[in-house]
C-alpha cells in the first residue's frame, strides 16, 4: 500500500494517495475503465493550458508536476508517485489544466475519458473526498513555493531530489534522476551554475554520479539532506 506523502520530506503526511483515499475496491473498479499504457521517462503527460479531456490513474513511476511562467520558465509544484490521479481536478471543474504533468521515469498508466471518470465519481460519491485530497494538494504546492522562496539552493536541491526518491517506483537505494542540470535548475528557481556548485561537494563525496542514459544517479539522499541543511 502507498504512503502518505510528505511536502519537501518535512513534517507529517500532508494528504494520501488517490487509492488509499478511494480504497483498493474502488480503485481496482477504476483502473478497469482503461487498458495500461506504458509512457517513457520525460514524455509529458498532461500538457498546461489544454482541454481537460481525460484523467490519468499512474500505476507505477514518478511524475513532475511543474508550473510555467509567461517567459517559458518552469516551477516545480510537487512529485506524484504511484497510486495517484493525475488532472482529475481540470475535469471535476471543466477547466484547461493549470499545470504540466512530466515521466519522471518510465510510468504504467490508465487514461480515462472525463465523462467515464465523472460518471464513476458520481455513481460512488466520491466528489467531496476528491476535493479534500485537492486541497491538501494545494496546501502542499504552496509550502514548495515557500521552500523555493526562501531556502538555500542546495536545500531547494536536496528537497526537489527527496521527493523524486519518495515518489520513486523503485526501493533500490540509487535513484535516476532523468533531468539535466539545467532542467534541475529551471525546477527550483535557481541558475545553472548555483546547481553546478550544490552538486559539486555531493559528487565529490560519490552521493550522485552521472547516470548512463543521461540526468543524475542519486545514491545517497539521506546524505544530501543533512549536508544541505548544513549549508542553508
Amino acid at each position: 500500500m502507498c504512503r502518505g506523502r510528505t511536502a519537501g520530506g518535512r513534517g507529517g503526511p500532508v494528504y494520501q494517495p488517490h487509492a488509499i483515499v478511494i480504497g483498493d475496491n474502488l480503485w481496482t473498479h477504476l483502473k478497469a475503465l482503461a487498458p495500461q499504457r506504458i509512457r517513457p521517462a520525460r514524455s509529458v503527460l498532461l500538457r498546461q493550458g489544454d482541454p481537460a479531456t481525460h484523467v490519468i490513474v499512474l500505476e507505477s513511476g514518478s511524475t513532475l508536476i511543474t508550473l510555467a511562467g509567461d517567459c517559458g520558465e518552469r516551477t516545480l509544484l510537487a512529485v506524484r508517485g504511484a497510486g495517484e490521479l493525475l488532472g482529475e481536478l481540470a475535469v471535476l471543474d471543466s477547466q484547461p489544466r493549470t499545470a504540466t504533468v512530466i515521466a519522471a521515469e518510465t510510468c504504467r498508466i490508465r487514461i480515462i475519458p472525463a465523462a467515464a471518470f465523472l460518471t464513476f465519481v458520481e455513481e460512488h460519491d466520491l466528489l467531496a473526498p476528491l476535493l479534500r485530497h485537492a486541497i491538501a494538494r494545494v496546501r502542499e504546492s504552496e509550502a514548495v513555493r515557500l521552500e523555493l522562496a526562501t531556502a538555500s539552493v542546495p536545500l531547494r536541491l536536496a528537497s526537489a531530489l527527496s521527493r523524486l526518491v519518495e515518489a520513486a517506483s523503485t526501493s533500490t537505494s540509487n535513484l535516476a534522476v532523468r533531468l539535466t542540470q539545467t532542467e534541475l535548475s529551471q525546477m527550483i528557481g535557481a541558475s545553472r551554475n548555483a546547481v553546478v556548485n550544490a552538486l559539486k561537494p555531493w559528487r565529490e563525496q560519490d552521493w550522485v554520479r552521472t547516470a548512463s542514459g543521461g540526468g543524475l544517479l542519486v545514491r545517497d539522499i539521506h546524505s544530501i539532506q543533512s549536508h544541505a541543511r548544513t549549508q542553508a
